[in-house]
Order: structure tokens, then sequence, then C-alpha cells
């Protein structure tokens, strides 16, 4: 629930801006992906953060929880800084450089500068969420997430249309409304976190550079860094390729994007709660309940998922039409888009839950290996193929997404059932 509230801020903002037309959608469908690769570079260091403090958590060292918390807080926030610092000095050149059309350039530069300034707080929250859901507390992010979100749907309008005499900023307020909340819910998040009363009390003694400790959390979180990274790459390069068919396509794939993106979501948080659940039974040496973890997360993600893509198969038009009310031709791509992804979502979920199973297991390289595959090895090339050697034009960039979740799907099921994961698991708890 928490990472569909997530994901919200994102569906809240296109649909808001969708009642500005197709160009502000595209706008802020060409910023996402890039936005999504600066975050990732540093987000999967969020995901160490889960493992170390599952495993204590499984051991049963407070003192360790405690102490990874800190410097896991303290690192982070000096990664967010200097990120949020490089997306705004390269916010014009990184626009240029994806292919944005003049009508939509200014827009997408200003909304991608002032999301920049709003990671800072979404590294914030992020860690907390990531040390909260380690060692079990997945309420109260939960909770704080729904607050913000309930704000962004009343700010957004205010900073995007105005009110009165009070001008709006269109696209940017969307931005403007986002980085109000995400500052709120990393207050929030900080306050729980210093008075410690929800298993977990970081202290500022214990932020300080330990670079044995920094090791760890790069040896963890760097392949899951690089995994998060090659997603946020891909997407930007998939963006780079419907660019090349005009701005309807754009906002068409953009608003379908989104859609999946919270699609997603239910996935990845059955993959979150699986890796804690491998992380804590692995830390207290139970390797054989941490595999039924992973069965039981496998068959929820695959019959839940292809449940949802049934309906989204089913009510395409109606979903597009909510979000693009005035364009009949976006909303007959993205109505196509989403029918053509609906039926692999299930396989996505398996995928997801895969990767779960691995990051608990502390082997994220095989996570970020399953990436690439799907991303790099299979879906980006046969995108470039399908639209540009094949009649099927931009269709043939959505048909890339069901064939590659496919692929990668069997592959990470596979590799799963070949049981290497739990060799590393054991000399992990030898």
């Amino acid at each position: 629930m928490a990472n569909i509230l997530q994901s919200a801020y994102q569906l809240i903002d296109t649909f808001w801006l969708g009642r500005l037309g197709a160009n502000a959608v595209a706008a802020v469908s060409l910023s996402f992906p890039v936005l999504f690769l600066l975050l990732s570079l540093g987000g999967g260091l969020t995901l160490a953060g889960t493992i170390i403090v599952s495993q204590f958590k499984g051991a049963g060292n407070q003192r360790q929880v405690d102490y990874s918390s800190s410097q896991a807080l303290f690192i982070i926030f000096v990664i967010s800084v200097i990120l949020a610092l490089t997306g705004y000095f390269t916010a014009e050149p990184l626009m240029r450089l994806i292919g944005a059309g003049p009508e939509i350039f200014e827009e997408s530069v200003v909304y991608f500068r002032v999301s920049s300034w709003g990671f800072v707080f979404l590294f914030i929250f992020f860690v907390f969420q990531s040390l909260m859901r380690g060692i079990g507390e997945v309420m109260m992010p939960m909770y704080i997430v729904l607050g913000t979100v309930l704000l962004n749907l009343i700010l957004d309008p205010f900073f995007i249309f105005g009110i009165g005499n009070i001008p709006g900023y269109g696209v940017a307020g969307a931005a403007v409304a986002s980085v109000i909340t995400q500052g709120i819910s990393a207050v929030v998040g900080l306050t729980i976190l210093f008075k410690g009363k929800r298993g977990i009390k970081v202290r500022l003694k214990d932020m300080k550079w330990d670079w044995p400790w920094l090791r760890q959390l790069f040896r963890l979180g760097l392949p899951s860094s690089l995994d998060q990274s090659t997603r946020a790459a891909a997407l930007t390069v998939m963006v780079m390729l419907v660019t090349s068919f005009g701005s309807e396509i754009v906002a068409a794939y953009g608003v379908g994007a989104r859609i999946l993106s919270f699609v997603i979501v239910p996935a990845l948080g059955i993959s979150i709660a699986t890796t804690t659940l491998v992380g804590q039974n692995v830390g207290a040496g139970k390797i054989a309940r941490a595999e039924k973890v992973g069965d039981l997360s496998s068959k929820l993600s695959f019959f839940g998922l292809s449940g949802v893509g049934v309906l989204f198969f089913i009510f395409a038009e109606h979903i597009l039409a909510f979000f693009v009310p005035h364009d009949p031709d976006v909303i007959r791509d993205g109505a196509l888009f989403l029918r053509i992804m609906a039926p692999s979502f299930g396989l996505l979920g398996i995928q997801q839950t895969m990767n779960g199973v691995f990051n608990g297991a502390g082997f994220t390289a095989a996570s970020m290996l399953v990436s690439i595959l799907n991303l790099w090895i299979i879906r980006f090339p046969l995108a470039y193929i399908l639209s540009h050697k094949t009649a099927l034009g931009p269709i043939g960039i959505f048909w890339a997404f069901p064939i590659s979740n496919t692929l990668a799907a069997v592959t990470a099921f596979i590799y799963y059932k070949m049981g290497k994961w739990k060799v590393r698991a054991r000399a992990h708890v030898r």
C-alpha cells in the first residue's frame, strides 16, 4: 500500500496535468525517466539498509540495528545532496539529450529542476521506509505516505492552476506540490528515527565515516543501485525511441508507463516483504523457511497481478480517458499499449518476487543480471527492431514489454529453482 500510494504522486500529477493537454503530460513523461535514473543511483543503497537491518534483526542484535540505521541515514543524506545538485545543473543538457521537442522543452527543464530539489527529502524518507521495513514495521511508512498523498491531491491543482488572484505555475506547479509533501514526509520520518520508539533509534554520534561498514553497504547496495539504474536508463532510452514518433505517441506512452509503474507496485510490495522475511530467516539460519517464503510470494504475485491484468485489459480506454480526457488519439494509442502489456503482468510479478528472494539472501548481483537481461538484452533491441525495421512502427515498442517480461520471468524462476542463492545464504550464515 505504501508503494501504491508513493506511485499515486505520479498519477495525481498526470491526472491534473492532463487537463492542460497532451504537451504537459509529454513534458513530465520525458522528465520522469531521467529523474528516476538519478534517484536510482542512490536508491539501491536504501535496499542495502533493509537487508543489513533485517539480518541483524533476525540475529537479535539491536545495537547493530541502531548503528546500521544511523550509518545508512548519514551516507544516503550525503549522496542525496550530491544528486540534487547534479540534477539541477544538468537539466537542460539532459532534456536535449533525450530529444525534448521545442513545444515541451522549457516545461520539461523547469519540472526537472524543481523536482531535483526534492531528492534530499525523497532519499531521507526512502531510507526511513527501508529501515522500518527491515525490522518488520510496515504500517507507519504507509500512514505517512497516505497523509502526504492526500495533501498532494489538494496542493497539485492549487500550484498548477492557481486560485483567485494567485497565478498557477503550470507543469512546474506539480513539482512544487510534490517537493512540499516530500519535505513533510522526510521531517516526520526523521522525528520517528531520532525518538527511537518504533524499534530503531538513530544517533548523531553514530553518523560518521565508518569505512568497513561503508564497504558492506556498497557491496550489497551497488548491485541493487546498478539494477535500478539499468531500469531507469532503459526507460530513458525507450523514451528516446518514442520521441521520434511525435508528442501524441510520447503522451500515450507516458500515461501507459505511469500506469504500468502503478501496476508494478503490488509486485514490488511483495518483493520488499520477501526481501525482509528472507533476510530475517537467513540471519536466523532458517534457509528452508526462506525458500517457503519465496514459493508463497511467487504464487501471490503471479495470480494477483494476472487478475489485475484482466481488469486493465477490459477497461483500458476508460483508464486512459480518466487521465487524458480530451485527446482521443492519446486514449486510443495508450489503451492499445495497456492491452498489449496486461497479459504479462503476472510474469512481471514473478520476476520482482525472485529479485526479492535474491536480495534477502544478500545475492543482489542476481537481481541486477535479471534486470539487464530484461531491459537491455531483450527489451530495448527488440523495441528498436520492431519499431524501425517492421511495419509495426511505434506499436513495436509496446510489444517489446510483454515479450521481455516473459523471457526474464522464466529465466529468473529457473535460476531460483536451481538453488544457487541458498548456497550464498548458507555461506553468509557460516
